[in-house]
């Protein structure tokens, strides 16, 4: 899933799960990429054991196989592409 770019004011668990639970993810693994590092997305999310959020330069396949759920922010997968793309 591709969702805007947002960021919390203060980390809240409680504002992490309500997103979830827009995308109907409250209770599967999820894994949220972002393009950059946001500290209080991810103190958000951390205390939840479904949860995992990591940049997009530091994706790897574990993570990607292991989640149930991708949700990637639209600046992210810019990044991504970068980061897999072939020069000829």
């Amino acid at each position: 899933m591709v969702i805007e770019d947002f960021n919390f004011d203060e980390p809240k668990t409680k504002k992490y799960i309500e997103m979830l639970g827009n995308f109907n993810l409250s209770d599967k693994k999820t894994l949220l990429v972002l393009s950059e590092s946001n500290k209080n997305v991810y103190l958000s999310s951390r205390n939840l054991k479904k949860a995992k959020v990591i940049m997009s330069s530091n994706i790897n396949t574990y993570d990607v196989l292991n989640a149930n759920n991708l949700l990637f922010v639209e600046s992210s997968l810019k990044e991504i592409e970068q980061l897999f793309s072939v020069s000829e």
